[in-house]
């Protein structure tokens, strides 16, 4: 996932801004990290380079 891609993604649940936090990189892109909600407090994982947005179930 290219570092860019943080300004135009938003959580799927508000619509907020995400907050990237990257624990590897490689070629210029995050290959592992994850994507964090501050206004929800849900975190998206990022897994070779693919950032996973599915909203969490709610039951």
């Amino acid at each position: 996932m290219k570092h860019e891609l943080v300004d135009i993604l938003a959580c799927p649940v508000c619509q907020g801004g995400l907050e990237l936090k990257v624990e590897a990189e490689g070629g210029g892109e995050v290959i592992t990290g994850t994507l964090h909600c501050p206004k929800c407090d849900i975190s998206y994982t990022i897994a070779d380079g693919i950032p996973n947005l599915m909203p969490p179930d709610r039951d």
